[in-house]
């Protein structure tokens, strides 16, 4: 707990921020969870996965730009990605404080009824990051709005919050697929669980709401106990491969991605890229040890 509190805080740092997405020796410790800068480096790797059977959904990292030139540039990279991603099964995820959310929310919403009017021409989908606990409400709001217009919209759950069995049966009611995931902030407790075994708790009864009663959803976790759970829980209540999805992070559990492939499960990496990759990289070492482990070994080498 106190080491995730402390990347928490690191991920906020903005001059070991700049002096890290700037710095010559990134490259070596962000390679393993960020496919690359530019949108060339992601898509080799989406056409790689691809090649192993495993779908992608990729993520133009940065979020909280500081203008609406800003956010509107931010939808333009996305959809130059739609358009080269649109002969793959694959999707984009956003985050809305990065199409401007923080300056006007009816801007925000124009910049994402773009994408979504390009995923719809596709035959694709725009997954709608949740970010923290500050924008639930407004991203959950976005996120209806454009599933209603376009029908090609994902929502995001965070189990460790604790309103999320309600807006999930709100989405489920809706008809609105969902991802569901741990969350990754820091939260006060008023909001959200601290203890992880109440976390994971917490996940499985949401997986099991999702399996039985969700559009398509998502079960984005990395806990192969909980993936566990899916098989079992999938395989008791009859529930077919193809009616859901298992989602991961580019670069994490590769052994236990590979477990779900050749099980015969449709299989989703986030796939990151982008110069703005620190506070991304920061989130994924508060949330697992092992990611420390990893890092630390690179630096000794």
């Amino acid at each position: 707990m106190i080491l995730r509190h402390f990347f928490l805080f690191l991920s906020h740092n903005r001059p070991l921020r700049h002096w890290m997405e700037t710095s010559p020796l990134s490259e070596k410790f962000t390679r393993r969870f960020v496919a690359g800068e530019t949108l060339d480096d992601a898509l080799g790797v989406v056409e790689a996965l691809e090649r192993e059977k495993i779908h992608t959904t990729l993520d133009h990292l940065g979020e909280n730009v500081t203008s609406l030139e800003e956010a509107a540039a931010s939808r333009d990279a996305y959809l130059e990605a739609q358009s080269r991603i649109a002969r793959l099964p694959a999707t984009v995820s956003i985050k809305l404080t990065q199409f401007g959310l923080d300056f006007s929310e009816d801007a925000c919403l124009q910049n994402v009824r773009a994408l979504a009017g390009g995923a719809r021409r596709h035959n694709s989908r725009v997954e709608i990051d949740m970010e923290s606990s500050a924008y639930t409400d407004r991203t959950l709001a976005i996120t209806e709005k454009i599933a209603g217009e376009f029908s090609c919209a994902r929502a995001v759950i965070q189990a460790y919050l604790k309103r999320s069995a309600a807006d999930i049966d709100r989405l489920n009611s809706l008809k609105i697929p969902v991802r569901l995931c741990k969350g990754a902030y820091d939260e006060p407790p008023e909001v959200a669980f601290a203890e992880k075994r109440v976390v994971d708790r917490n996940y499985v009864v949401l997986m099991k709401t999702l399996l039985d009663h969700g559009a398509y959803p998502a079960i984005a976790t990395h806990d192969e106990l909980i993936v566990g759970e899916a098989f079992c829980y999938a395989r008791e209540r009859k529930i077919a491969p193809d009616r859901f999805e298992f989602q991961m992070l580019y670069g994490i559990r590769r052994d236990l991605q590979k477990r779900i492939v050749d099980l015969g499960y449709t299989l989703r990496l986030y796939v990151p890229y982008g110069t703005a990759w620190y506070p991304y990289f920061m989130r994924r070492l508060a949330e697992r040890p092992a990611n420390v482990v990893f890092l630390m070994r690179n630096l000794f080498r």
